[in-house]
């Protein structure tokens, strides 16, 4: 047992390395708000989160101001119980973006402290349920990028031994198809293809959508309608043959309950840096395994890997690079599989110079 003796809140601004178009954004920016807990005994935990573009100083400003100082004297290692008092402490915010980005960054930082004082990587720490996971790209997918390309990055995806892609839909309906066509001659059978949405249609146009893509055999349909709209999700589930996904939008615990015992999805793409950290993922993905449903996360590979590996029901990595800027050491892939770091903590390597020289004006801030 060991008391918080020391926290350090910053934030570093990420620009994509590739441009990033969906149905319903431009991924312009990611701001990553970093937390390092230090206990008594001097052991240091990293956590992290992110936004897409906006909001990133509000998070550290609910971090410097209420979450942090909630937590300097108290024991590192009681991760559940300081979980659930900053959850009640900030229910004037909960549910909510901000703060569920918010406490994922604590939560992670501690997590990663506990795994780093017993010598156990995230993975182990967590479960031990799998050695490795397949990987998806998204990364060529985009919305703005014409067939020819999508062609080109799905065929050396599949070279490179990753089990599918993602493709980006919301263009008109004959477009869409033609394009998840053309991807779908070129990589033959066996190699899934996913698509998503990002949440641009309403239920009907949803449905006819599905109805078009069933010919094409695709792996899911993601987000296919805001992510409030359960009825929605459940009414065009019973319509389709294809797999619905849902959950990178979704910022709590109960709300992917409702999603489960509704049957408004077949997959669920719990990201951890939304749901409020580790804590409640793993509710979540625990909760998924007891209705047979496969785990998928949004985003954050470097975290997700040991995730999805310590869990039974964890099925895809999304391959999306997005720390090599701030990292010493990558994610390790083999035969086209993430492999789950075998250091302890959670497994990313950080490089504190290269976050010292990228942070933002005004986000850092120690709590003593």
């Amino acid at each position: 047992m060991a008391r918080i003796a020391r926290v350090e809140v910053l934030m570093v601004d990420l620009k994509p390395k590739v441009k990033r178009v969906d149905a319903i954004q431009s991924f312009v920016s990611q701001e990553t708000p970093i937390v390092r807990i230090t206990d008594a005994d001097g052991v240091t935990g990293t956590g992290y989160s992110y936004t897409i573009g906006t909001g990133g100083h509000s998070v550290i400003e609910l971090l410097k101001r209420t979450l942090v100082p909630a937590i300097i004297g108290r024991e590192a290692n009681e991760i559940e119980k300081l979980w659930r008092e900053l959850l009640f402490l900030t229910h004037a915010t909960t549910t909510g973006a901000i703060t569920s980005i918010a406490l994922a960054a604590i939560d992670t930082a501690l997590w990663d402290l506990q795994a780093r004082k017993l010598g156990l990587p995230l993975h182990i720490l967590a479960g031990g349920a799998q050695d490795a996971i397949p990987l998806y790209t998204t990364e060529g997918g985009w919305l703005h990028l014409e067939e020819a390309a999508l062609i080109e990055d799905a065929l050396r995806a599949k070279a490179d031994g990753f089990g599918g892609c993602k493709l980006k839909v919301g263009r008109p309906i004959h477009e869409d198809v033609r394009r998840i066509s053309a991807v779908r001659e070129a990589v033959g059978p066996g190699f899934e293809i996913f698509t998503d949405a990002n949440q641009r249609f309403n239920v009907d146009e949803a449905i006819r959508r599905a109805r078009a893509y069933e010919p094409l055999d695709i792996g899911w349909f993601e987000e296919p309608l805001t992510a409030e709209d359960i009825s929605g999700h459940t009414r065009l589930s019973e319509h389709t043959s294809i797999p619905i996904a849902i959950g990178e939008s979704l910022y709590s615990a109960m709300h992917f309950r409702e999603y489960l015992e509704r049957h408004a999805c077949s997959i669920i793409q719990v990201d951890v840096g939304r749901v409020g950290g580790i804590t409640p993922w793993l509710k979540v993905a625990h909760m998924a395994e007891a209705f047979n449903i496969a785990v998928c996360p949004h985003f954050l590979m470097e975290l997700h890997v040991g995730l999805c590996a310590a869990t039974p029901n964890g099925r895809w990595v999304e391959y999306i690079p997005q720390l090599d800027q701030l990292t010493t050491e990558r994610m390790t892939i083999r035969d086209g599989k993430a492999i789950p770091s075998s250091k302890p903590g959670l497994g990313i390597a950080w490089d504190f110079d290269a976050i010292e020289r990228m942070t933002v004006e005004g986000s850092h801030s120690i709590h003593l």
